[in-house]
């Protein structure tokens, strides 16, 4: 029989076990602060009609998303966490309590062309905050302090988060006349980091049709500096000349105010008012997350502020806050700038137990007790050599073996190795696991990511 040559397509990540094991802990410390912000986990399918899916419909987003038929039904695969979102509170809306705060961490796909970093198939993490009706400016200025709390829980420390009000840009376009071009002008001046300024002026008269005044006006507005109190002074001057911008300037100082209090140094924060978020789903604040030693990579979480989260689902008005971790993307980036901590290396178990005799009822026993314990726990049973068995718990980085020959079953002792430092001990199962304890302690003092890693 012809073999078939094992392949994975491309665009879609596989991770050998160690490097799982490192994604899996980004993800539990992902968990573990959303839950410390009051957000309940979520699931949602992966496979929807394609109706619901493409409520919005048109666009790039129906040019990539996988699409279907199975039998009668025409079905897609996700192609993001928001959508599915809007579809499960619509539906689910009167058992639901408001504001309701959700994380969750899954796969989507998109059909577009795969290269370095960008993949068809890869792990959103999202947070969303919903309300019934209305939603308080309060929970825009709490978000960064969610972005912060992860990025430093996950041992990064060199980000910066850039926070904006899109009623700030629109309300300054409709005060020079602009008002029907701003979704275009905003999409165009979201790029002035990646083509410049001169870029953005020509493209801003020649296809956004503004004046070469009005141009100068717009790059002279987004290119305000003075730090946080500087710019919210500038903006000042701007008071009284358009409502919508009035509101904008008034939501962005209250947002950047309450920041310091929810937990974010000032040192992490900036207000940057080319920030628009290409997508015209944004009406409020917005927010873009960026590592200071690789601004060529761009925003690693973004996301905003929403006027109507379920609007082709229902005629119940939902405002909405949440943001966005392309966490595949963001892990091929630690992993390709050699930020991910390798010490100590990820492992499946904390002790291997290798039975010396026969019967190795004793060894089952042992083991289901550490892992009562809660002690990871191995037992090689395989009939290969002594050198062969410390060399897998070598390989697989287990930082414990644990020998059980006749010596140790008849006095009741564990034969206890440290494999990083060589010592053996034979001790009594309670000063046993209280040194693994300790070890795995110490082991566990590190963060996932190590900026003094990088080059």
């Amino acid at each position: 029989m012809e073999k078939i040559k094992p392949r994975t397509l491309s665009g879609f990540m596989e991770l050998l076990p160690a490097m799982q094991e490192q994604m899996e802990q980004i993800m539990k410390t992902l968990r573990e602060t959303y839950a410390l912000y009051g957000f309940y986990p979520l699931d949602t399918p992966v496979l929807e009609s394609a109706e619901v899916l493409l409520a919005k419909g048109g666009g790039e987003t129906e040019k990539q998303i996988y699409r279907f038929q199975k039998g009668d039904s025409d079905l897609a695969m996700r192609f993001d966490l928001t959508v599915p979102l809007a579809k499960y509170v619509a539906l689910n809306y009167g058992q639901l309590t408001f504001p309701f705060r959700r994380y969750q961490i899954g796969k989507v796909y998109r059909g577009e062309r795969a290269q370095r970093g960008r993949f068809r198939e890869f792990y959103q993490a999202d947070i969303d905050i919903i309300g019934d009706g209305q939603l308080d400016i309060i929970n825009e200025a709490e978000i960064p302090s969610i972005i912060y709390k992860t990025f430093a829980k996950l041992g990064l420390q060199r980000f910066k988060i850039r926070i904006n009000n899109r009623k700030v840009l629109s309300g300054f376009f409709e005060m020079l006349g602009l008002h029907a071009q701003a979704g275009e002008i905003m999409r165009t001046i979201d790029k002035l980091e990646k083509i410049g300024a001169d870029k953005v002026r020509e493209i801003l008269m020649e296809e956004c049709k503004v004046s070469v005044e009005q141009a100068d006006e717009i790059l002279k507005f987004i290119t305000l500096d003075g730090g946080t109190q500087g710019i919210l002074q500038a903006l000042a001057q701007y008071r009284g000349r358009s409502e919508l911008l009035d509101q904008g300037i008034e939501e962005l100082t209250t947002v950047a105010t309450y920041m310091e209090d929810f937990g974010v140094p000032a040192d992490h924060f900036e207000i940057d008012l080319t920030i628009a978020r290409g997508l015209d789903y944004y009406t409020g604040t917005v927010y873009e997350t960026t590592m200071l030693d690789h601004p060529e990579i761009g925003s690693i979480c973004s996301g905003g502020r929403y006027d109507n989260l379920a609007e082709y689902y229902t005629d119940k008005k939902l405002p909405g806050v949440g943001i966005s971790i392309g966490l595949t993307r963001l892990f091929f980036i630690l992993q390709d700038k050699d930020y991910l901590n390798q010490n100590p290396p990820a492992c499946p178990a904390d002790v291997l137990i290798l039975p010396m005799t026969e019967d190795v009822g004793a060894s089952i026993a042992l083991a289901t007790r550490l892992r009562d314990a809660g002690v990871r726990v191995q037992l090689h049973c395989e009939k290969k050599k002594f050198k062969a068995k410390i060399t897998y718990a070598d390989k697989l980085a287990i930082p414990y073996v644990i020998f059980m020959g006749e010596d140790e079953i008849r006095n009741d002792i564990i034969a206890l190795k440290d494999l990083s430092t060589g010592e053996q001990t034979n001790t009594g199962f309670d000063e046993a696991l209280a040194r693994i304890r300790e070890g795995l302690a110490q082991r566990a003092s590190g963060t996932v990511i190590m900026e003094k890693n990088i080059q």
